[in-house]
């Protein structure tokens, strides 16, 4: 299954309600790709790996330690200098 920002625009019972869902269903015959800007979906749907996209490539890898450093640091970190995000 693969969801691209499904938290946009929903309120914390809405996204409550999705992640259930994305909970229930991921297991060893499912897995869902979750796409996302934001940290909130991620306190309710832990992921197994994090990929950071830079003009459509995988720049960083990691686990869900890599999204909370996302959180903390933004994506300058994964700019290549003299660019724009």
């Amino acid at each position: 299954a693969g969801l691209y920002e499904t938290d946009s625009g929903l309120d914390i019972d809405a996204l409550r309600v999705v992640a259930s869902g994305v909970n229930e269903l991921v297991g060893p015959e499912m897995g869902a790709l979750v796409i996302t800007h934001y940290q909130r979906i991620l306190n309710y749907v832990t992921p197994d790996h994090v990929h950071v996209f830079v003009d459509g490539r995988i720049v960083e890898s990691g686990g869900p330690e890599l999204a909370e450093k996302l959180e903390a640091d933004g994506y300058d970190p994964f700019i290549p200098a003299g660019t724009e995000a």
